[in-house]
Order: structure tokens, then C-alpha cells, then sequence
């Protein structure tokens, strides 16, 4: 099975990833990983950083003559904003972040110990990590996309871009809404055995776990809870060809847990950023009087970086789900495996 360690702080010197259980024999071109991250700073609203930052990834252990041979995979992105040591103390924690309760957990008065490892800065290892799991995808026909949907309640290119714009002149952020979708998918992954088998929580639970998700929806969605059963399931048919399918996908590609054969479809809602050029009202952790929250450099709105990220959290929880259901210590037998498999499906 496949499973993954990120480490690095945001002003650390780099990020870390460790990648275990990819199968021997995987061509990895270090070129289409790199491609993600630079899509990763893409989009309206990124901040300074962006412009000293140019993410490239060296893949240290687990390759030989560019292809796995089974062992672990270790990753490195180095940060050329390296000044964690020299970065002055926190003591005026952001409303929305999670300066004040990792502050009090870790009982520590500087928020800098918190801020470093919280930062969104982390996503660029699991970008990379995702990476990697898109080139295993791929050799299964699997192909994992998205779109931003809106920005600040706009849904218009230009309409989103002056959107942010003018919260960028007065001080404010912007979130908003992206759609990730996976296609190419075979009925079964997944579980309904046990809930931590269950692809959908799985999926969920990744997607809620990108820094400033505040919501997910998979398929219709919320949506459903509005409708009767006849407007949202979707019905089943039958081709000699091609086997079942469905004639609509209101669930996303996804019931009792696991993959119906139609493509996965998945929502998530981002908050603002909570750094603001204009801060909230905080309190001081020292003095305990009321302040002006830290002002960071921060970016606007990240809202297409979140999905460059979800399809990334996307394509890890698929290639776990793969893994799982395929096996195999090398690309072939996983492939001899799941075309077994999807023989048998379209015989059923």
C-alpha cells in the first residue's frame, strides 16, 4: 500500500516528502512533477512569494536510471526564502489561522513555532508527492483535472480578476469555490466494509485537510438534501459493449463508499485568506491587550493553487485506493492485475 511523510517549515531551509510502496518499473519523468508545482503558483491573487519561489523538485532515493525500483521515494524542495532563525517573534495571533490554538497547545509565546509548519508552503511537497501518484495514474488510464468554479461569488474570468484585484487595494482576501474530477476509473475501488475504507470519506477527509478548506461536496452534494430520490439518483443501464453505466452522475461517481465506474466529482470551498493587509482585531498573547492581528506576507486569493493542490490530495487518495485493490511490487504485475479486473467488470 502506498503511504506518505511530508516535513519543512515555510522559511525552513527545505521541504521533505517520503513516498513508500510505488511498484518497481515506473517511468518517472522529474519534468511533469515540476510542471505541477509551477501550475501550483499559478493563478489570480498569489502574493510575493510566488515571484522568489520557483519550485522544482530533486528526487533523492528510490530511482534508478529514471525508473522506481520499489524502495522508498524521497523528495526535496528547496526554499530559496530560507530565514527561520532570523525571523522576528509572533505574539499577535491571526483570527482564522491556527496561531492561537497551536500556540496553546504547544504552549509556546511566539506563534512563529506554529505558523512555520501550518503555512500552506507545506502543499508544495504533497504537489510533488501527487505528482508521482498522477505518472502511476496515468499508466492505468486514470486522469485527475480541475477548475475554479468562483471567486467571491463571481464565476466570470474577468469578473474574478476584478474581483481580486480590488480586495487586493483594500486590504482584504478572497476564497472561493473548485471542482476536481477523475476520470478513467473502474467500479470497486474503495469499500463499504468499514468507514476507513470507504473511498468517499477517504477523499473527504484529504480534501478537508488542504490549509483553508472549509467544505466539501462530492457529486450533487448539498444540493441532494433538496431534491426528491427521483431528481438524484442516477439510473443504471445496460450496453453489451461497454457493460453498465449510469445515465447521469448526480453521485459523483461514488456510492456505498466506492466507485461506480463514472467519473469522481468533487467540490471544495476555501475561506479567505486569513493574513489581511488590513488586520482583525486580536489580542496579545504576552500583555493580553487588544491589538492589530500579525500582518505576513500573504497572497490575496489561492483559489486556483487549492486546486492544483486538491488534484494532487485527489490523485493520492486514487493511487492508495489502486494500490490497494491491484497489489503488486512491480508496474506489471499491478497492470496484469487491474486489466484482470476490468475484464471481469465488463463481463459481469
Amino acid at each position: 500500500m502506498l503511504r506518505y511523510l511530508t516535513a519543512g517549515e515555510s522559511h525552513g531551509k527545505f521541504l521533505l516528502g517520503i513516498l513508500e510502496g510505488m511498484p518497481s518499473g515506473l517511468k518517472v519523468d522529474k519534468g511533469t512533477i515540476n510542471l505541477e508545482l509551477k501550475r501550483r503558483q499559478s493563478g489570480f491573487g498569489r502574493g510575493a512569494r510566488m515571484a522568489i519561489e520557483q519550485d522544482s523538485v530533486q528526487i533523492l532515493s528510490g530511482l534508478r536510471k529514471g525508473a522506481t525500483i520499489g524502495s522508498p521515494i524521497a523528495l526535496l524542495i528547496e526554499n530559496k526564502d530560507f530565514s527561520i532563525d532570523t525571523l522576528p517573534s509572533i505574539t499577535r495571533p491571526r483570527p482564522g489561522h491556527a496561531d492561537l490554538s497551536g500556540a496553546m497547545k504547544y504552549n509556546t509565546s511566539d506563534v512563529r513555532d506554529i505558523l512555520e509548519r501550518a503555512s500552506a508552503r507545506e502543499t508544495a511537497m504533497r504537489v510533488a508527492i501527487g505528482g508521482l501518484c498522477k505518472i502511476l495514474l496515468d499508466e492505468f488510464g486514470i486522469r485527475v483535472s480541475s477548475h475554479v468554479i468562483e471567486i467571491g461569488g463571481e464565476s466570470k474570468d474577468r469578473a474574478m480578476l476584478k474581483k481580486v484585484e480590488e480586495c487586493a487595494r483594500s486590504g482584504d482576501t478572497l476564497g472561493g469555490i473548485c471542482e476536481i474530477a477523475a476520470a478513467g476509473l473502474p467500479a470497486g475501488l474503495g469499500s463499504h466494509v468499514f468507514p476507513d475504507r470507504r473511498l468517499d470519506a477517504r477523499i473527504a477527509g484529504a480534501m478537508m485537510s488542504i490549509q483553508a478548506i472549509k467544505g466539501v461536496e462530492i457529486g450533487l452534494g448539498f444540493t441532494a438534501a433538496r431534491l426528491p430520490g427521483s431528481k438524484v439518483h442516477d439510473e443504471i443501464i445496460f450496453d453489451r459493449k461497454k457493460g453498465f453505466s449510469r445515465k447521469t452522475n448526480n453521485s459523483g461517481g461514488l456510492e456505498g463508499g466506492m466507485t461506480n465506474g463514472e467519473p469522481v466529482i468533487v467540490r471544495i470551498a476555501m475561506k479567505p485568506i486569513a493574513t489581511l493587509g488590513k488586520p482583525l482585531e486580536s489580542v496579545d498573547i504576552k500583555t493580553k491587550k487588544k491589538v492589530a492581528a500579525q500582518v505576513e506576507r500573504h497572497d490575496v486569493c489561492a483559489v486556483h493553487a487549492a486546486a492544483v493542490v486538491a488534484e494532487a490530495v485527489l490523485a493520492l487518495e486514487l493511487a492508495m485506493a489502486v494500490s490497494e485493490k491491484f497489489g503488486g511490487d512491480s508496474i506489471t504485475e499491478m497492470k496484469r492485475n487491474f486489466d484482470g479486473y476490468v475484464e471481469q467488470v465488463r463481463d459481469f
